[in-house]
């Protein structure tokens, strides 16, 4: 790579004055980062209202680094062979070279990347992984801030940004600092509601019940599944209720917890932030938990259930609900049982709690995720602003369509508002999956950064059962669940070193409960265990950042 800034930052007189004018805060940095960053000497220029195309007659090569994708990877080598990005180079006129660590080593590459003088020009990470998060990033001269160049520069962005309050808290830190182009879901509750639990329809109607709507339902249902023989094989086989979430992992029980009033981890409690598996309620939720594993209701394979496990049990109508996506849940099984007519499964909702409301386990209402494109300290200042108007591409109209979508003609048609993928996605010559085939020409079946349109989703939903569980899902409360808070670099290291210990303690124990290894009365030695590991203080953290966040 191009040593460009990287070089320089050798010089203890250039780190110093760098790092004014990328760390957040400050007169200092505020006074020099007003002078326009990518424009020559000081001179001012009028801010961009949209971006011109092409954005340089003088071409040249921008270094980005990010993770690869397995849908992508199933026919393509990098993501500069989307046909997206091939669009996107002919229309701006400058290039784009990928790199990407090896699947599955995004982590440990992207902690070795930042750990050198050579960056480049941009990296695309989810940066809640990152040690510190991006403010130690920024702190450290790795990545810059962007708020000046963005106003500059990045007309599309900055129109978002502008309109909409939720996106202006999101994507900036505490101290207002922007730091990337992010992925963000305007529509947010269409997005976010793509999975939950899902169960055999099919079932259902053959034992002449409804789907389930609160816990003492669940039970009903899932008792009648194990007792009455619903795929008619004359066995009892069948499995209430099953999952693939790792080795020794029960955590994912935790999609009951909120009718119980609590989630499995930091939540809301009348306006405060709490902590919920110290809370009365996951008490009553791991006593249930328990009562369904001793009787049979959750497959006691659960645990070490793989992938391929996983698939068998519900091809061969073994598995009764579990929990899923509309495309990896439904939609997969939909198309691997398509010669089975019988075989159908639904989206039902997350049960309702006491109160007859029913809680989500995440934010639906988030719009920008913790994914996004960072500019390093190692970009070339004279091409800041060429490389700013690039990235803001895929937030104009013509760069959302592309980025959501693909090429029109080949990989979609426009009905109106509505959009149809053509059979180069939906019925790939090559025998790629849809998923697979989006993959080769655009973001939005997986992460990147665009504004993701609930378009290319209702697109793609092509049974009754994927749209009506979308619908279902939506309907569900993020009352219990934290905002997008952030927690300073003090802040996180405090925090970081009290959960570590937290939760394996916690997966441990509520494992030993729900498998009846331990009396559910080790709940209170639980509890205190939790507390003397410091869980107060790290409840304190989270509320000064949940204060912070509100203050915005």
């Amino acid at each position: 790579m191009k040593k460009k800034w990287g070089s320089l930052l050798l010089s203890g007189l250039l780190v110093g004055s760098l790092l004014a004018g990328c760390t957040g805060g400050g007169k200092n940095q505020e006074s020099e980062n007003n002078n326009n960053p990518g424009t020559n000497d000081g001179e001012v220029q009028e801010a961009l209202t949209e971006i011109p195309l092409p954005i340089t007659d003088e071409s040249f090569t921008i270094d980005y680094w990010r993770a690869n994708d397995a849908k992508l990877t199933a026919s393509l080598d990098n993501f500069g062979e989307m046909a997206s990005y091939k669009k996107k180079e002919e229309l701006t006129g400058i290039k784009t070279k990928f790199t990407h660590p090896p699947l599955g080593q995004q982590k440990d590459q992207f902690n070795l990347l930042v750990s050198t003088n050579e960056l480049p020009d941009i990296i695309y990470y989810n940066w809640a992984d990152a040690i510190g998060g991006p403010e130690k990033m920024i702190e450290d001269g790795r990545i810059i801030r962007l708020n000046e160049l963005i106003d500059q520069y990045a007309p599309n962005l900055k129109k978002i940004i502008d309109s909409d309050p939720d996106v202006k808290k999101q994507i900036s830190l505490d101290d207002g600092t922007i730091y990337m182009f992010p992925l963000m879901k305007l529509d947010a509750l269409k997005l976010n509601a793509t999975s939950g639990l899902i169960m055999r329809k099919d079932w259902l109607d053959k034992l002449g019940l409804e789907a389930p709507t609160n816990i003492d339902e669940w039970y009903t249902v899932l008792k009648a599944f194990k007792e009455k023989d619903p795929n008619g094989n004359g066995k009892a086989d069948e499995l209430p209720f099953t999952g693939n979430w790792g080795p020794g992992n029960l955590t994912k029980l935790h999609d009951f917890a909120p009718a119980f009033g609590v989630v499995g981890g930091f939540q809301m409690k009348d306006n405060k932030v709490a902590f919920g598996p110290i809370e009365p309620g996951y008490k009553d939720f791991l006593e249930t938990m328990a009562k369904w594993y001793s009787e049979g209701l959750i497959d006691p394979e659960i645990m070490t259930n793989d992938g391929k496990a996983f698939d068998y049990k519900i091809t061969n109508h073994l598995a009764g609900s579990y929990n899923g996506g509309v495309f990896s849940g439904m939609g997969k099984y939909f198309n691997l049982m398509k010669d089975d007519p019988d075989f159908n499964v639904t989206g039902v909702p997350w049960p309702v709690s006491d109160n007859g409301t029913a809680y989500a386990t995440f934010n639906m209402e988030q719009k920008v995720l913790s994914y996004g494109e960072a500019i390093t300290s190692s970009a070339d200042k004279d091409k800041l602003k060429y490389i700013v108007q690039w990235m803001d591409f895929n937030y104009s109209p013509e760069g959302h369509d592309l980025f959501n979508f693909g090429i029109e003609g080949e990989s979609y048609s426009k009905e109106g508002d509505a959009i149809k993928f053509t059979d180069a996605i939906v019925d790939n010559p090559d025998g790629l999956t849809y998923d697979q085939a989006l993959s080769t020409f655009a973001l939005s079946i997986m992460d990147g950064p665009i504004n993701q349109d609930s378009r290319y989703l209702d697109a793609l939903m092509f049974n009754e059962g994927q749209r009506s569980a979308n619908t279902e899902w939506m309907k569900a409360s993020s009352e219990l669940t934290l905002p997008p808070i952030r927690l300073s670099a003090d802040e996180a290291r405090a925090s970081t070193s009290i959960m570590s210990q937290v939760n394996t303690y916690l997966n441990e124990t509520m494992t030993a409960i729900i498998n009846g290894s331990k009396p559910i009365s080790e709940f209170d030695k639980m509890v205190e265990t939790i507390k003397g590991m410091g869980i107060d203080e790290a409840i304190k953290v989270h509320q000064a950042a949940y204060d912070r966040y509100q203050s915005k």
